[in-house]
């Protein structure tokens, strides 16, 4: 791709974001086809120079292009989108994002509470300007404009809201203490939610003439993602812990070791169960009184476990995948290897390959795995050099730089 062309071509977003939790909700709009222009003070964005770095491959030169590292993580999640380097804290610079933002229909920031009052661009005041603006902010513990938590004013990171949306407590072996997710679920998720929460207001803002504020708390989405300890503690007053691998009411629903690594085996309906039952060739487990039916399978969990991991330890992973793929929901435990080589990762697109600035060429992220027909989204421009496109937004807008500031 070399064009926005995804369903939301006619949006621009001023992104103030850092990290991870808000750039990766803005980058699922640019690869929907948002005009997303990052707005980057000239330290750039923190994520800039974290690990794994690629090479220094910043623009050299003027005070508005100082150098700073262009690393994969940042790489990552600010594909599609357009760097702008301002100094808001500055008055000129303040003067040109106010301006800016009369043009725009989103501005998206995850700072602390009050950071971007205190600056002199918070929503009341972008409001004054522009009766359609979209304000999103992501915060750990929400903004007080939709509800003031007694957390309102302390910082958080991914593994901080794990811990107290409640996913660490369900994440693990069973009897420990819980363990954070391997992926940044903390971040990522609240992310994807501000995103869909954008779109949903600007489609409002266009039925009504009036934008609104939004935010999403990182603990608010990560408690949202674990409905299931919500359910259990109101109906019984039951607390669920670490589950291990498996399911705490469906059986046969866990990860299993085979002979070289472990696969997925997923068959807690009876017609997933009569077919693997077949497929592992213990078909007197159909009418078993033990394992007949989910209930009893839960029940007797440990004997169920033990005849599929029998079965399963004595193939290897591709085995597995022969007997029982197609039947039965079934899948391997991938690493990065794996599915780099996976067809069906090749077929659908999900790691397009992104050239670098520089003489080191090109690198795969993970793509959008939303698709369509009619508006393809995806990736189409690599990550900004830290204030790339500052004279081309700025042009644009009307707005200009004297010689001196550049």
């Amino acid at each position: 791709m070399n064009a926005r062309t995804g369903p939301l071509t006619d949006i621009r977003i001023l992104d103030l974001t850092q990290a991870l939790a808000g750039p990766f909700g803005t980058a699922v709009l640019a690869d929907l086809g948002a005009d997303v222009i990052k707005v980057e003070s000239p330290r750039g964005d923190i994520s800039r120079s974290a690990a794994p770095l690629v090479k220094d491959y910043a623009a050299p030169g003027s005070k508005r292009q100082a150098g700073c590292d262009y690393g994969g993580y940042f790489a990552s999640v600010n594909r599609n989108k357009r760097s702008l380097m301002l100094d808001i804290q500055q008055p000129e610079d303040r003067a040109r994002f106010l301006k800016l933002a009369e043009t725009a229909d989103v501005v998206v920031e995850n700072s602390r509470v009050g950071v971007m009052d205190r600056l002199g661009v918070g929503y009341e005041v972008l409001r004054e300007r522009n009766r359609r603006i979209v304000y999103a902010a992501i915060r750990g513990f929400g903004d007080p404009r939709t509800g003031r938590s007694p957390y309102a004013e302390w910082p958080a990171y991914d593994v901080v809201a794990q811990c107290m949306g409640g996913l660490v407590a369900i994440t693990g072996p069973a009897g420990s203490a819980g363990f954070p997710n391997g992926a940044s679920i903390g971040d990522i998720f609240p992310g994807v939610l501000m995103a869909l929460g954008v779109v949903s207001a600007v489609h409002a803002a266009r039925r009504t003439g009036e934008g609104q504020f939004l935010d999403v708390a990182m603990y608010d989405a990560v408690l949202s993602l674990c409905e299931t300890i919500a359910v259990n503690f109101s109906l019984n007053g039951r607390v669920l812990g670490p589950r291990g691998t498996g399911h705490p009411s469906l059986c046969p629903f866990d990860v299993y070791q085979t002979s070289d690594g472990a696969v997925a085996i997923a068959a807690p309906t009876d017609n997933h169960w009569v077919r693997l039952c077949e497929a592992i060739d213990r078909r007197d487990l159909i009418s078993d009184e033990r394992a007949r039916d989910n209930p009893r399978r839960s029940a007797n969990r440990e004997f169920v476990t033990e005849v599929i991991s029998t079965w399963a330890r004595a193939r290897t992973k591709s085995e597995v995948m022969e007997a029982l793929g197609g039947a039965v929901p079934v899948g391997p435990a991938n690493t990065a290897a794996d599915i780099f080589a996976d067809p069906h990762v090749a077929a659908r697109d999900m790691l397009p390959e992104i050239e670098l600035p520089g003489a080191n060429g090109r690198m795969r992220i993970a793509g959008t795995p939303i698709k369509f027909t009619g508006t393809p989204a995806g990736v189409y421009r690599r990550p900004p050099l830290l204030g790339e496109h500052t004279d081309e937004v700025l042009a644009e807008a009307g707005i200009s730089i004297s010689p001196k500031e550049k």
